[in-house]
C-alpha cells in the first residue's frame, strides 16, 4: 500500500533515494523496482534485515530495474541526526515519520541537508480531521501512552510553514487511504490494540481484499473519498536554493509550542 505518488515524486531511474523512517520497506522497495538507488534507514533495527534482504532477493529477481549500479541498503540511524553528508540524496521519502518526532523541525532540518539542491522531498504525516477523532477516541492510540506513539497532530498549514523555515518550497499536496480511517476510528473505539475483535478484523478482511484486488467500485470510493477523509496527507516541496540557518526554523518551532 503506498502512500506516495511517485510521478509527483519525480522519480527518475538512477535516482538516490533516502526512505526516513522505512519501516518495513514498502516505499524504498518500490522505488527500488523502478530503479532507483534506495536507502532504507530507520530508527529502529529489527525491520531492517528483512528490508535488506528483500532489496537482495529483487535484485538477484531481475526486480531492481536495469541499471548495472542498483543500490538496496539499509541503515538504522536517528532522523535528526542523518549519517549522511550533505547534498547526498535526490529524492526523499519521509512517509508516517514526522508525527513520531519531538523535534520534527530539525529532523526536516537534517532532510534539507543530505538533500541535493534540486532535490525533492515527499512528506506524509496523518491527516488532521481523521487523526482528531483517532486521540479523542482512545488514548492508548498516541504518546505519551503509547511510547514511540504519535506526538502531534499536524495540520496542512502547519507542515507547509516547517517546511519552508527549513529550506524547502512546498508545491502540490494530496490526501490517500480514505478507507484506512474507518478502521482506525473503529480500533481505537475498541482498544488500537484490540485486533480479535470481530468488526475489527471483517474491516482488515476488506481492507487486505481491497489492495490485493483493487476492485474499480473501492478505488473510485476512495479517490472521491480522500479530500475529505484521506487518512493521510502528502506534500511534495523542493529544495529552496539555499539552507537557512537555524534561526528561522527554530523561531517556527517556538511559535509551534506557545514558546
Amino acid at each position: 500500500m503506498l502512500t506516495v505518488d511517485y510521478d509527483r515524486l519525480e522519480l527518475r531511474p538512477g535516482h538516490l533515494v533516502l526512505d526516513m523512517g522505512a519501516g518495513a520497506g514498502r516505499h524504498a522497495y518500490e522505488a527500488f523496482r523502478r530503479g532507483a538507488r534506495v536507502v532504507a534507514l530507520d530508527y529502529g533495527f529489527g525491520e531492517l534485515p528483512e528490508v535488506l534482504a528483500l532489496f537482495t532477493a529483487m535484485a538477484e529477481a531481475g526486480q531492481a530495474g536495469t541499471r548495472p549500479d542498483a543500490l538496496g541498503a539499509a541503515v538504522n540511524g536517528d532522523g535528526t541526526r542523518l549519517p549522511f553528508p550533505d547534498a547526498t540524496f535526490d529524492r526523499i521519502i519521509c512517509s508516517e515519520v514526522l508525527e513520531h518526532i519531538p523535534d520534527d523541525v530539525a529532523a526536516l532540518r537534517e532532510l534539507r541537508r543530505v538533500l541535493k539542491p534540486d532535490g525533492v522531498l515527499a512528506a506524509t504525516v496523518p491527516t488532521w480531521f481523521p487523526e482528531q477523532v483517532c486521540w479523542k477516541l482512545s488514548e492508548e492510540y498516541h504518546a505519551p501512552f503509547v511510547p514511540g506513539g504519535h506526538v502531534r497532530i499536524f495540520g496542512e498549514p502547519e507542515l507547509r510553514r516547517k517546511m519552508r523555515a527549513t529550506g524547502f518550497h512546498p508545491g502540490d499536496s494530496h490526501h490517500a487511504h480514505a478507507l484506512h480511517s474507518p478502521y482506525w476510528w473503529l480500533k481505537c473505539a475498541v482498544g488500537p490494540t484490540n485486533d480479535d475483535h470481530p468488526l475489527v478484523r471483517a474491516y482488515h478482511r476488506l481492507l487486505v481484499w481491497d489492495i490485493a484486488k483493487a476492485p474499480k467500485l473501492t478505488r473510485w470510493t476512495e479517490r472521491a473519498l480522500n479530500p475529505v477523509l484521506g487518512k493521510s496527507l502528502v506534500v511534495y516541496a523542493r529544495a529552496t536554493a539555499r539552507r537557512p540557518g537555524p534561526t528561522a526554523a527554530d523561531d517556527v518551532a517556538r511559535t509551534e509550542v506557545g514558546a
